[in-house]
């Protein structure tokens, strides 16, 4: 699990709870089952407008990718197109086929078996930029959804505010003096249930906020950042690819991977080798 976003969530929340007490808020007003039913349920509608049913079923497969850890290391992945190449200059390309049974990662899998069956460089780089760019738009999709849920929110926690207050100054108008009982009307009590009915109303807009800027819109940068990190790692494997079709010195490919990596871990890379 990766606890960064659970963590994040969990401090959004704690600050936000913890400031409610410090002004002398009490936190059980906040919960208004009507303003949440507004903004969660407007906010899945105008999803299900927006996109096909089959991808909004999708979303928490998508939550749960952000939720997951990734464990990438580039070096690993570096050695082992390293090693691969060391095979195939040694023994030739088609020695890469048992090989193949050993490597985990379906797209370096593919990759390299197309490489041993396709003679021209060009259409392999082709085949396997072409499967880089579907893989970007399968995660741009589960990106874009969460930001257009991050937009939709707001407007939704708007619309119940003016929703209720609309319902407010119907309920405030129409009101009767007799009603109060024996209670003494007057303009001030009149206006302290105004603006009561105001900070309920508010509410709403209160909850399209929140759930838009810590939940939707983080959600959204971190399936993107993870997506580029996973991204990074096709590069590194298509240029590898790439290398060991066309014969490359597995030192000079090292080399050229290498480039793909801060220079921390390159550092670290050099001091393994040396060792």
């Amino acid at each position: 699990m990766d606890l960064g976003t659970a963590f994040g969530l969990f401090i959004g929340m704690l600050i936000i709870i913890f400031t409610v007490l410090t002004k002398n808020g009490d936190p059980i007003w906040f919960m208004d089952f009507g303003s949440v039913l507004i903004v969660l349920g407007g906010t899945l509608s105008a999803t299900l407008v927006n996109y096909p049913l089959r991808n909004v079923q999708a979303l928490l497969r998508i939550v749960g990718a952000a939720f997951k850890r990734q464990n990438i290391e580039h070096l690993s992945v570096i050695d082992q197109l390293v090693e691969k190449a060391d095979i195939s200059r040694k023994k030739g390309i088609l020695a890469l086929e048992p090989e193949l049974e050993t490597i985990n990662d379906k797209f370096l899998k593919d990759g390299l078996d197309l490489a041993i069956n396709e003679r021209d460089s060009q259409r392999l780089r082709t085949y396997l930029e072409l499967e880089m760019s579907n893989i970007e738009r399968r995660h741009s999709l589960g990106q874009e959804i969460f930001l257009y849920m991050g937009a939709y929110a707001p407007a939704f926690g708007m619309l119940g505010t003016v929703l209720g207050l609309i319902i407010m100054m119907k309920n405030f108008a129409s009101s009767d003096p007799s009603d109060f009982g024996a209670m003494e009307f007057s303009v001030a009590e009149r206006f302290a249930e105004l603006l009561g009915g105001m900070g309920l109303a508010l509410i709403t807009t209160f909850y399209g906020v929140l759930l838009s800027n810590l939940v939707f819109l983080p959600l959204a940068g971190k399936l993107k950042r993870k997506s580029e990190e996973e991204l990074m790692v096709k590069d590194i494997m298509v240029e590898g690819i790439i290398g060991i079709h066309s014969k490359d010195h597995p030192i000079i490919l090292r080399e050229k991977l290498l480039t793909f990596v801060p220079q921390s871990s390159r550092k670290e890379d050099k001091n393994k080798n040396a060792s």
